[in-house]
This record gives structure tokens, C-alpha cells and sequence, in this order.
């Protein structure tokens, strides 16, 4: 059965940050398949986020670049508003944008966490304050939050808050603007082979798939399949959640 074309995701527009690789890239690519248009957010990676681009536009799809830091304000506006003007309105944003820094207890300092902050939970505030007035009746937000949120461990004390954070955020805006008709779900990866997770050693990813009911870590294709559902008709009575996507681990 063909998906109906008027509740479907073609002709749709999305938004989504830190789309220049990983889940982010895989989200970017799975959603223009369907018939979406996307721009492709990047803060420092210009030149894969111009080879996913290309990679789009070659398969049929259509995609522009925009850039700049999703954790600062004004950026996270002119983010969205080029996005606007390119494609005349928005449908979906993914906040995807994030790091994942190793910070010791001890180097838990201004600079330290001001950037995990700014990188991981500011972008989803001003982004999505941004986004939603062009998002009122049917739009989606798709946060990515982390499984280590629920089981914080050391070394990465504070990207767990922070992740922590993406989720409260989710459950808190899903309240503030489903009167407005826009969702606001999350979706909480295990670890996934990304170049974000290239610093954490063979023998700990290969630990992690060994405790997993699954056998295995995520791929970003994994992970982007459900936030693709999220951003979809499909998930229209799914809000204020956080999908928790780690193959079962916890």
C-alpha cells in the first residue's frame, strides 16, 4: 500500500543540526528519500556537509548547507531563517547537534562546561524556539537525547546531564507547544559507531555489544530510521517521550 501522499513526508521541510555526518547525515539522507527537502546544518565540518549535499542531490533528492553555531542565539535564528527562505516554510527540525567530550570530575571547569552546554542543550533551546512559529499545526521536533542519561558513567559525567537535559527539555516543550499542533519527541542512541564515539577503545565498544541483548552497537542508520518515524505521520499520537533506542542494553 502506497503512503497516502497529502499525510506523508513528501514535499515536507526539515531542518536538521549537526547533520554533517553520523546519525545526523543518515537522518539527513533517509528523509530526502521521502521526499523531503533539507538542509543540512553544520557548525565546523563544511566539507562533509557539502559531500552529503552532493550525495542527496545525485540520488534526487534536494538539500541546501547552513551553518554556523546552533548553541548561540542569534545563529540558531539566522539557522532557521535560511532554511525558511530556501524552502518557503518548515515541517521538521532535528536537533541533533551535539559533543561528546571525556571531562574528568576535577576539569569540570567554566570553559569545559560551557561548551558541552552550549553544544548539547542550548542549541535544542534556541534552535527550537527558532523553528517552532513556522512549525504550528503538524510539525515535529526530534531531539536526540543518549541512554546515558539513564546510567550516567564516569568520565562522562557531564554530557550525561546534559543529555539528561535534552530529554527534560523534551517533555517540558512537548507540554509548552502541542496546543500550537507541533510534537516534540526524543530519541536516547546507545553507543553507535559514529566518528563521535571513534575516542571510546575496541575493547569497551566490543564490552558494550556483548552485553547487549542484540550482540551489537548501533549504526547511525539505526537510529535515523526512528527518528524518521518520529518525524512522520505515523508517530502523530507519540509525544513528550523519549524513545530509548540501545538494542536493549539497559
Amino acid at each position: 500500500m502506497q503512503l497516502d501522499e497529502a499525510r506523508g513526508l513528501k514535499e515536507k521541510v526539515a531542518l536538521v543540526t549537526g547533520a554533517s555526518g553520523g546519525i545526523g547525515g543518515e537522518t539527513a539522507k533517509r528523509l530526502a528519500a521521502r521526499g523531503v527537502a533539507v538542509a543540512v546544518h553544520y557548525h565546523s565540518n563544511a566539507k562533509a556537509a557539502e559531500a552529503l549535499v552532493s550525495e542527496i542531490k545525485d540520488a534526487g533528492g534536494n538539500a541546501i548547507i547552513v551553518g554556523g553555531d546552533a548553541g548561540r542565539e542569534d545563529d540558531a535564528k539566522r539557522i532557521v531563517q535560511e532554511t525558511v527562505d530556501a524552502f518557503g516554510g518548515l515541517n521538521i527540525l532535528v536537533n541533533n547537534a551535539g559533543i561528546s567530550t571525556p571531562i574528568d570530575f576535577g576539569a569540570m571547569v567554566d570553559e569545559n562546561v560551557d561548551r558541552e552546554l552550549s553544544a548539547n542543550v542550548k542549541s535544542v533551546i534556541y534552535v527550537t524556539q527558532a523553528a517552532a512559529p513556522f512549525l504550528e499545526n503538524g510539525g515535529r521536533v526530534v531531539n536526540v537525547s543518549s541512554n546515558l542519561a539513564y546510567q550516567p558513567i564516569p568520565g562522562m559525567t557531564l554530557y550525561c546531564a546534559a543529555k539528561a537535559a535534552v530529554s527534560c527539555l523534551t517533555h517540558g516543550f512537548a507540554k509548552e507547544l502541542g496546543s500550537k499542533g507541533i510534537s516534540v519527541n526524543a530519541v536516547a542512541p546507545g553507543a553507535t559507531k559514529t566518528q563521535m564515539t571513534a575516542w571510546i577503545p575496541n575493547e569497551m565498544i566490543q564490552g558494550i555489544a556483548d552485553g547487549t541483548p542484540l550482540g551489537r552497537v548501533a549504526m547511525p542508520d539505526d537510529i535515523a530510521d526512528i527518528i524518521v518515524f518520529l518525524a512522520s505521520p505515523e508517530s502523530r499520537w507519540v509525544n513528550g517521550r523519549t524513545v530509548l533506542a540501545d538494542g536493549g542494553l539497559l
